[in-house]
């Protein structure tokens, strides 16, 4: 793709958050200690829902999956971001920059289609209680979260391998913290139009089908329980998927600013910025809003607390 007289790069060296050493410190232990909260949040949902019975349902098994995700999205870009702060330069050989833009994107596209299958899941929980146990059997929860994870990997190896078949050229500084695909493709020596568009095709699809069913789905819960006229109803409604509907904000939002919104009349640091919040707090607050309100989940949480002994029984 490149000119015979363009010298290749190797190496991308990654601008990152910010080039004053106090800074750094700083945003080093702030963000160890979300990444440390984050592992043990999302870790923790996964023991709690496999050591207590009552919460073998299916959403809960679509919980323990958006937290696995959770867990390997993190940390497949904090370490590094803690690497780079503490060291304070960020070089990263062209494999490892690919392999880190791989699994991130694949994570992040399989929480995004999960996100939506939890939807459809309260939809029939909620909508349609008398087939939901044989709609929802553990079959059928296998394929829903093994499609999710599948079609993360397939998305994530079209968008990296034709962004990673551009000539790169030195100097190749990456405004960012992490290699996320429109940042490096500005770096591209050839022209990129076409890959930008298939990017933003495979962006627009995924977040568009998505976005779609989890307000089709929340749609009709809402009608379902306007219906009914119970307010008992209604607030179980909004317990139920307002801690869902406050993921999917967070996380969608983010990401559609990334790679679906035009780039001009934003300033450089601005997605650095954004991106900020949906690799490092969202994964945080996944754990947090699904547990703050969630009674089962708080009764699992004394089952093991009264078992571990730093509870008393009743």
């Amino acid at each position: 793709m490149g000119g015979d007289n363009l010298t290749s790069t190797n190496e991308f060296v990654l601008v990152g958050l910010s080039s004053d050493h106090e800074t750094q410190i700083f945003l080093f232990v702030v963000i160890l200690l979300i990444y440390s909260f984050t592992l043990v949040g999302n870790l923790g949902i996964i023991v709690l829902v496999h050591t207590d019975s009552h919460l073998h349902t299916p959403m809960y098994f679509f919980l323990t999956h958006l937290s696995s995700l959770e867990i390997c999205y993190v940390t497949s870009t904090i370490p590094q971001m803690l690497a780079h702060l503490l060291m304070g330069h960020a070089e990263l050989s062209l494999i490892r920059c690919a392999l880190q833009m791989y699994v991130a994107l694949a994570m992040a596209a399989a929480e995004v289609f999960l996100l939506s299958v939890m939807a459809y899941d309260r939809f029939l929980a909620i909508c349609r209680p008398l087939i939901y146990a044989t709609v929802m059997r553990r079959w059928r929860q296998l394929q829903l979260a093994s499609t999710c994870w599948v079609g993360g990997f397939c998305v994530a190896v079209v968008c990296v391998s034709i962004t990673f078949s551009h000539h790169f050229c030195n100097p190749c500084c990456v405004n960012h913290f992490i290699c996320e695909i429109p940042m490096v493709l500005k770096l591209a020596c050839d022209d990129t139009h076409t890959t930008e568009f298939i990017i933003f095709g495979f962006a627009a699809m995924v977040i568009f089908i998505s976005i779609s069913v989890i307000l089709i789905s929340y749609v009709l819960i809402l009608l379902s329980m306007f219906q009914m006229r119970s307010a008992t109803g209604l607030r179980k409604a909004f317990s139920t998927c307002g801690s869902h509907l406050a993921v999917v904000i967070i996380f969608l939002g983010g990401t559609t600013f990334t790679y679906l919104l035009p780039e001009s009349g934003r300033s450089p640091d601005t997605d650095k910025q954004i991106a900020v919040f949906y690799v490092v707090v969202t994964p945080l607050l996944n754990p947090i809003i699904y547990t703050l309100r969630n009674k089962d989940v708080h009764m699992a949480m004394a089952k093991v607390l009264r078992r571990l002994g730093f509870a008393k029984k009743s």
